[in-house]
């Protein structure tokens, strides 16, 4: 299965146009299904949550499609721990694969983790079924007011996001502005961040890599059937989604998220999406006091 085709860049500045006087007149302008979810969601929701809970939502790769699931296990128990790690722990994590992980005693028993069996039978990659399937299930197992972020089962959170989410309470969501990268092949990081002057190469973490973003989210079912639309699509629609909803994403303050790549059973690396990202992480690469400061954030992270 494929993902949802982007919308022309035009287009969506013609409809954030439109939204912006009617989402009746947005909605004359033809929007694709992802879009009229996004309409059908302005004006609700508008004040920030009092409690917010963050609820991550993981599709996880079966088996059948990798050549070392041992591997895949191990990449899912670092990005866990990284979630045990945080600084206020109202978070909880729904994963959903054809294959139950084994998963050591602290994580196996740590009631914030839920493992949602996929039964699915897909042609192809199925990582947008998963998503969908985790999408349906939040009327029943998302956050009562919150925030959902959609989360690869290979990346790291930074220790205070969770608190920073939960503190700010960010009306429409958050958008992860500024992270890492680290190539498992050579053992380099980078910075990722929004351009500069100083660096007119650089790119925001948003679009590089899909755990990027935390959507504002209630238990309503139509708040479910916008983010399953929304997940859809890849991860450079996020923020003009969101905004068409009449959400935009606040920018995180602090480096939130650390994106792992080359460490063999990637999925950017089944779709040969990855080179283009090893040079950006050969470019943009971190001192060594940077890199010490990145590891004592995560001291899960494994001797790549």
């Amino acid at each position: 299965m494929a993902q949802q085709p982007a919308t022309p860049k035009w287009k969506r500045a013609a409809l954030r146009a439109a939204a912006a006087l009617s989402p009746a007149l947005a909605r004359a302008l033809g929007p694709a299904p992802s879009e009229a979810a996004a309409l059908s969601r302005r004006g609700h929701l508008v004040a920030a949550p009092s409690a917010p809970e963050v609820v991550f939502i993981l599709p996880l790769v079966g088996k059948h499609h990798v050549g070392d699931w041992a591997t895949v296990e191990a990449r899912l128990c670092e990005t866990l721990a990284s979630f045990t790690a945080q600084t206020d722990g109202h978070w909880r994590a729904l994963i959903c694969g054809q294959d139950a992980p084994t998963l050591p005693p602290d994580l196996e028993h740590d009631a914030r983790i839920t493992f949602l069996p996929f039964t699915e039978t897909v042609e192809g990659n199925d990582k947008w079924k998963k998503l969908a399937a985790l999408c349906r299930a939040l009327p029943a197992q998302g956050p009562e007011d919150g925030y959902v972020m959609p989360f690869d089962a290979d990346d790291l959170l930074a220790p205070g996001a969770v608190a920073e989410m939960r503190t700010r309470r960010a009306p429409g969501g958050y958008l992860v502005e500024q992270g890492w990268l680290l190539n498992a092949g050579t053992g380099t990081f980078a910075r990722a961040a929004p351009r500069s002057l100083a660096q007119p190469g650089q790119k925001p973490f948003w679009k590089l890599c899909g755990s990027c973003a935390a959507f504002r989210c209630s238990r309503d079912p139509a708040e479910a059937a916008f983010l399953e639309a929304l997940t859809g699509h890849e991860h450079r629609m996020f923020p003009y989604l969101a905004a068409l909803a009449g959400r935009p994403l606040a920018p995180l303050h602090a480096p939130a998220a650390l994106y792992i790549l080359n460490h063999g059973e990637n999925f950017g690396a089944r779709r040969g999406r990855v080179s283009f990202k090893a040079r950006f992480v050969e470019r943009f690469a971190v001192s060594a006091e940077e890199e010490a400061q990145i590891r004592a954030a995560f001291p899960g992270l494994s001797a790549d």
